[in-house]
């Protein structure tokens, strides 16, 4: 009979989570590598590069390597030769072990967990409680696979219930474009099969935990059913052409991953989870000698990539920028913004809809000004603000035209792309939106000279802010015209691989 102490467990979960909270697995690292070598679109290039610098950065400073420090997800097996020493339950002892991760001092990690999710949506302070699914097994071990899953990666996930004829890999390739590029690839699509419907979900988050080696399944040969999906849905889905951040490119999935089950005779449960440019899970196994040890990388690990889009990218004052100006942007055509930058997300544009909707002034003066779609993680140290991404701009699309039109705003910020009502409102008022690279975090943060909140200090990291900004990245995604490049590259990229035809409709 194995004893595991209850504070190991707990000191265990809190440790692996601020470890992930920094590192990348080695994996995905490498992957991510080999899909940078590879890449023939500079825009996609220089994308990875951010990433790649971004997570040496993160692994450097140990702080997060995406502001969205993620909704915790925790697979736990049990051996039923296992017993507990301690007064919490198991479900307490995790959750007590995500507390303490994400108000550790010395980096504090984004609090994203909503209670009362279709009411008040009140922030639990400390991100708990985890997601958790739990096996009894037989042994003497309890091996723990602990993740943190981003909610713009989840936000793409998708389910159907199929019929039995009907081909999966038709499904995905339909679903794949409609996920648009707000979950941060390139990245790992996790596909589940079977069971039921809630268990084809689990089985697609569970297949995510798995390394990044589809090579090493190219190079011996699929042996069941999930692997000839996994090599089929890999190059296909690479020959969308949607690329890193949705740029277009050569790489979308670094791999897919295919867990399957036994399902009733009636029904094919299909599942599609994806993993972000944020990749973020750990296995350990306490068999209680202890806190789990997880082994620090080294720096070599990493390799030797720069980011060197500054030579290339047009210089942009924020602070004397006109709207004349803003219309000589082009689609593709990438900035360093420099000045004062205001911010604001979900509920901050809820709450300045509102008030224009009853014609209530402003907090803030929004005239020729810019608004950076962003949640920052709280500083520590001496920092002027803590990792500092994108988050997804299509959930502002409904807001974006009273914005353009009432407040006086003519650019946004954000990540990945935006929908056809925004790029219309986008279009009618000549004003642009720019895109970050989501997965930069820190990386964007070093561009962040001093921080202050200007309005909503209740609303926490949804609060709006002002940053002074310092040759911040950014890529005009939609210009005064209303041509956007995540609808252009794509497109020229799929045509380019030339493995899926082109038709009028894609």
């Amino acid at each position: 009979m194995t004893v595991i102490r209850q504070d190991d467990l707990i000191q265990s979960v809190a440790d692996a989570l601020q470890y992930i909270s920094y590192y990348h697995p080695q994996d995905f690292i490498d992957g991510l590598h080999e899909a940078y070598l590879k890449e023939e679109n500079p825009a996609a290039k220089d994308a990875m590069a951010q990433i790649l610098v971004n997570s040496r950065m993160s692994a450097m400073g140990h702080r997060p390597l995406c502001q969205d420090t993620g909704i915790v997800t925790v697979f736990c097996k049990v051996g039923m030769s296992v017993t507990f020493e301690g007064d919490m339950s198991l479900t307490d002892m995790i959750n007590e072990g995500v507390r303490r991760a994400y108000n550790h001092p010395e980096n504090i990690l984004r609090a994203s967990v909503l209670s009362d999710p279709d009411g008040k949506r009140q922030n639990t302070k400390d991100n708990t409680p985890a997601v958790i699914h739990y096996d009894i097994v037989q042994g003497n071990t309890v091996d723990i696979q602990v993740a943190a899953k981003g909610g713009g990666s989840e936000a793409k996930s998708k389910f159907v219930m199929l019929n039995p004829s009907d081909s999966v890999v038709d499904w995905v390739l339909e679903q794949v474009p409609k996920m648009g590029a707000g979950w941060c690839p390139p990245g790992m699509l996790g596909i589940g099969i079977g069971g039921t419907a809630e268990k084809a979900m689990i089985l697609a988050k569970e297949s995510l935990m798995e390394p990044i080696n589809i090579h090493e399944l190219e190079a011996r040969g699929a042996q069941n059913r999930s692997e000839e999906l996994r090599l089929e849905l890999y190059e296909k889905v690479n020959a969308l052409g949607i690329g890193a951040q949705g740029l277009g490119g050569l790489t979308t999935v670094l791999d897919i991953k295919v867990m399957d089950a036994p399902t009733h005779a009636a029904n094919k449960p299909v599942a599609i989870i994806p993993n972000c440019a944020a990749t973020r899970h750990v296995h350990f196994v306490l068999d209680g000698s202890g806190v789990a040890e997880l082994p620090t990388p080294k720096l070599e690990d990493w390799p030797e990539v720069s980011w060197g889009g500054e030579a290339q990218s047009k210089r942009v004052n924020l602070d004397t920028i006109t709207p004349e100006e803003i219309q000589t942007w082009k689609s593709g055509e990438t900035l360093l913004l420099n000045g004062k930058l205001l911010t604001g997300r979900d509920a901050a544009h809820k709450r300045m809809v509102d008030m224009i909707n009853k014609g209530e002034k402003l907090p803030v003066d929004f005239t020729n000004r810019f608004i950076y779609y962003v949640g920052p993680v709280d500083p520590v140290g001496d920092e002027v603000v803590g990792p500092a991404g994108p988050t997804t701009a299509t959930r502002m699309d409904k807001f974006t035209r009273t914005m353009l039109e009432q407040s006086g705003l003519i650019g946004m910020v954000g990540k990945a792309e935006r929908g056809d009502t925004a790029i219309a409102a986008i279009k009618d008022n000549k004003a642009v939106y720019l895109m970050a690279v989501g997965g930069a975090a820190y990386l964007v943060s070093k561009a962040i000279r001093k921080s202050s909140v200007v309005a909503f200090e209740d609303l926490g990291m949804e609060a709006i802010y002002e940053f002074e900004v310092e040759d911040m990245p950014v890529t005009v995604a939609v210009d005064s015209n209303g041509v956007s490049v995540h609808k252009t590259g794509p497109k020229i990229w799929q045509a380019k691989i030339g493995k899926i035809p082109v038709t009028e409709e894609s």
